[in-house]
């Protein structure tokens, strides 16, 4: 499991997919990281395979697994063709068709899951299944032969349909959303790094910490109990500032790679014999007892985050702390690894010293050869070297020569440029230049590395037998190893990315939102998170939306703030759906089960697609999928073809949003579609402000109600670039007419739809009543007063 050693933070899953004729898409993706497999089938209901698509970008495989024929329906590419062109830079990997086995594929999750198969609904639906089954088979059996290990029973944590219990967002919505990374990296007129959602919140510590938070942007929540759970530990740590501390210097004491150890004891390596003592085992074996005194380590720092989660009393923190910090495997687990680690022996990312630790882990006295092989090691690097080193300062009168090591290299000789006269003597070879000083070597350091190298390596293999007996006691108990990984990474993001960004910000400028699954989305001044700490004075504005009032249309000329409102509501949500506070004085959210953006113009020249036709695809995916509980938002539409079918491209795709019980916020400067709320009462038209003066806007990015007529502003910045005055003003008498037609059919259609609005109006006050949180009497007197405003007419 080496190249997962060294990996980071970048992607450690495997995933298998195979497709069938009838579009649908089974998938297996094993984590070599976390020790987790995740199961997922479903319907592929775009020919352009968007939803495995948003799976892929999800899981940022390293390996691709897929069969070798095309099984897909007629008129879409097969998921093989869509791996070449969508992961360009992912290894992908084809087996046989056979490896694909079903049956096999229940057994393995059968074996290797950590909870019981009853619990993840597959055994009842094992049959139904078959795709991700087949594909969790061929994924596990090439993750076995390609790493060369064995999967211990009942360590994998699995999950089946794991995303369909998240938000879905798409992966063109991730991009116009900027949740992971920003469209731009700097922004326009000033010096300032233009963030993503994810660099704002990446203040996590361990790498696992890092990895949850990006799948919690990409995925978040819709059970409003593990929200708000969630949400009551932020309230705990926002007003316990000792526990708040105390938790961030507690996590400091666990190592960055702690999740990293659960590989190394949920994939057993085949058997080290005497017969088989080479050079790549002791790669395998080095990594092995960083593994060991890493767990050591963290086991060590257990204590300390016992002692902080005592007295907490928010249900997330007291589980923590009942399910991990009053188990006793753990002090079991430690105790068997100080009968035979060295106490003195921690984790450290220095490399000389973490070799020396690894070396000498193990105490002495346990193995004959390992002592010797130690000795060996101490006469290269402490006498040898050091001697050699001592040796050339005299000889060539370079007091200040330096014996830095590192892993690739091993020890080199690093002298200050001011202290060489003139050449080096030649003996000195390899010489490179390293800012203000050259690194080098010689023939004797060069031989003293490989003995070093050596030795080292005959002090892995040795220990790595003597570690045998311990690696079968820490296997037997695996799971709660998976369960602190898993509970240190969600106290990394809680603690170090959600409390450490709002106590950064001035009081109660982040509140905590509330949530229905079937009532409002009503923010009350909601700011971008990300702008608001580039811009001291960000403008807040509010929305809302209900059943009785589910679209509403954002009018206003270009530049006057209605991409950024979009963007701000998306973010606004996920931040709230993941369990964060959010940036406003008040927000209610109804739980959105997807987001859809349509935004931006661009043509897609592989594709052979223009704006338009690329408008039209995403407008087309959206109506397919769309759910009674998503979120739609769309940034124009109907732009990049004619005006006449633009605006009934965008007219009728209006319509059909509003016959459905999703949310959708539409912006446009099509004035025209203002038309649409004298008609259908469930529509609501607002406008960002612009005060005119001097011929000249002035962009006050203030939401107010109703359409607002900003006349002839398309004109005024075609005056500025320079259109001639005759030009423009024969626009003006053209754009006067067609005006004046709409203004009169508007007037007509109030009149018309009159007594529906009335009733939709009362409707939509009754159902905030409904939802509100108010007391028996204040409801009678809003209900009172909905009645004279009925009575009197001025609802």
């Amino acid at each position: 499991m080496e190249d997962i050693d060294d990996a980071g933070e970048k992607s450690s899953f495997v995933v298998g997919l195979i497709e069938n004729r009838a579009k649908e898409v089974g998938v297996a993706a094993i984590d070599l990281r976390s020790a987790s497999l995740h199961l997922s089938q479903y319907i592929e209901t775009s020919s352009s395979y968007q939803n495995t698509k948003t799976m892929l970008q999800f899981y940022d495989p390293m390996v691709i697994i897929v069969p070798p024929n095309k099984l897909a329906a007629d008129g879409m590419v097969g998921i093989s063709e869509l791996v070449d062109k969508f992961c360009t830079s992912t290894r992908k990997v084809i087996v046989s068709r056979s490896y694909f086995d079903d049956t096999r594929g229940a057994v393995l999750v059968k074996n290797l899951a950590a909870k019981e198969p009853s619990a993840l609904g597959l055994d009842t639906y094992y049959k139904q299944y078959y795709l991700c089954l087949g594909a969790a088979a061929a994924t596990v059996k090439w993750t076995e032969a390609e790493k060369g290990v064995i999967i211990t029973n009942h360590s994998l944590s699995v999950t089946f349909n794991g995303s369909f219990g998240h938000m879905n967002i798409d992966t063109t919505s991730v991009q116009n959303l900027e949740i992971i990374e920003p469209l731009q990296s700097t922004l326009c007129g000033t010096n300032n790094r233009k963030r993503s959602l994810f660099q704002m919140l990446k203040a996590t510590r361990i790498v696992g910490g890092t990895r949850l938070l990006r799948a919690n942007l990409l995925q978040p929540l819709k059970d409003i109990e593990t929200i708000n759970a969630r949400l009551d530990c932020l309230d705990e740590l926002m007003s316990n500032e000792q526990l708040f501390f105390g938790l961030s210097q507690a996590l400091r004491k666990f190592p960055k790679e702690t999740d990293r150890v659960l590989c190394h004891f949920c994939f057993k390596p085949k058997k080290v014999t005497n017969g088989v003592l080479a050079i790549d085992n002791a790669r395998k074996s080095q990594i092995l007892i960083s593994s060991i005194i890493l767990l050591k380590t963290a086991l060590d720092a257990l204590p300390l985050l016992s002692k902080v989660l005592k007295d907490a009393k928010c249900f997330l923190l007291t589980n923590i702390y009942k399910s991990v910090c009053e188990n006793e495997k753990y002090a079991s687990i430690r105790k068997r690894i100080g009968e035979v680690i060295d106490e003195d022996v921690l984790h450290t990312r220095v490399p000389f010293v973490a070799r020396t630790q690894q070396c000498f882990a193990v105490k002495a006295g346990i193995d004959g050869l390992l002592d010797i092989a130690r000795r060996s090691f101490c006469d290269t690097s402490e006498a040898a070297i050091h001697n050699l080193a001592n040796k050339y300062r005299e000889d060539y009168k370079l007091a200040n020569l330096k014996i830095p090591f590192n892993n690739r290299q091993g020890f080199y000789f690093s002298i200050p440029q001011k202290d060489i006269n003139g050449k080096l003597p030649s003996k000195f070879i390899q010489v490179v230049k390293h800012g203000n000083n050259i690194h080098c070597s010689t023939l004797e350091l060069a031989s003293l590395n490989v003995r070093n190298k050596s030795a080292a390596k005959e002090c892995y293999t040795r220990t790595e037998l003597c570690l045998e007996e311990l690696m079968d006691v820490i296997r037997q108990d695996v799971s709660v190893l998976t369960l602190l990984a898993e509970v240190l990474c969600l106290l990394d993001m809680i603690v170090n990315s959600f409390a450490n960004m709002i106590s950064t910000k001035p009081v109660d400028q982040y509140t905590r939102p509330q949530f229905s699954y079937d009532g409002p989305l009503a923010i009350d001044s909601g700011r971008h998170p990300i702008l608001e700490s580039i811009h001291n004075e960000f403008i807040p504005n509010n929305i809302f939306l209900s059943e009785a009032s589910n679209m509403v249309i954002v009018m206003g000329p270009n530049m006057s703030g209605k991409s950024t409102y979009l963007q701000q509501i998306c973010l606004i949500i996920i931040l709230a759906q993941i369990g964060c506070y959010i940036p406003a004085r008040f927000a209610t959210v109804r739980i959105v089960d997807r987001i859809f953006t349509r935004m931006g113009t661009m043509d897609n020249l592989e594709l052979n697609s223009s704006t338009f036709m690329m408008e039209m695809k995403e407008t087309a995916f959206i109506m397919q999928n769309v759910s009674p509980r998503s979120l739609i938002v769309m940034d124009e539409l109907g732009r990049a073809t004619s005006s006449s079918d633009g605006f009934a491209i965008a007219w009728s795709c209006c319509e059909h949003l509003l016959s459905l019980k999703a949310y959708t916020i539409f912006a446009t400067h099509m004035e025209n579609l203002s038309e649409l709320a004298t008609i259908y009462p469930n529509v609501k038209i607002l406008h960002f402000h612009v005060d005119i003066k001097n011929n000249r806007m002035d962009f006050k990015f203030q939401l107010k109600d109703g359409p607002r007529h900003v006349p002839h502003y398309g004109l005024k910045l075609a005056g500025v670039a320079g259109l001639p005055s005759s030009v423009i003003e024969t626009a003006k008498s053209i754009t006067a007419k067609i005006t004046e037609k709409e203004v009169r059919r508007m007037k007509i259609n109030s009149l018309q739809y009159n007594d529906i609005q009335m009733v939709y109006r009362v409707a939509q006050r009754l159902m905030c009543l409904k939802y509100s949180n108010q007391d028996e009497d204040s409801i009678r007197e809003a209900l009172q007063g909905l009645k004279e405003s009925i009575l009197n007419g001025s609802l």
